[in-house]
């Protein structure tokens, strides 16, 4: 049972799950990414506004941006439009919970994505 951890036990997962926020917010900042930077939790919502403005992703929807992205920068999101109550369309949600190369193996894919912006 959880509560019975000793202290330390959060403290070292606390440290991981900071360092891999950091590793990977750091990496969407120097590919120019717009993102939120958690504090509680160990997802990223990525701002798609620019790509959206774009001429190829006029009229999409978060769901179709989402879809385009698995297809051809081999990067799963979840679209944000799921988590709100709101007409929220412009936030995608990524997750960092994983190894520092699968995230680095993300954020090459992910600087595909950053190319298509001016």
């Amino acid at each position: 049972m959880g509560v019975r951890f000793p202290e330390s036990y959060y403290r070292e997962l606390n440290a991981m799950y900071t360092r891999k926020r950091d590793f990977f917010c750091g990496g969407l900042e120097r590919l120019g990414l717009k993102h939120n930077r958690p504090q509680g939790t160990y997802f990223v919502l990525l701002d798609i506004s620019d790509f959206l403005a774009l001429d190829q992703f006029k009229g999409w929807s978060d769901m179709e941006f989402c879809e385009w992205m698995i297809r051809e920068i081999g990067v799963a999101a979840v679209p944000g439009s799921s988590f709100f109550r709101e007409p929220v369309n412009h936030l995608i949600r990524l997750h960092f919970a994983r190894s520092e190369e699968t995230l680095q193996e993300a954020l090459d894919r992910l600087a595909k994505l950053a190319e298509l912006l001016p």
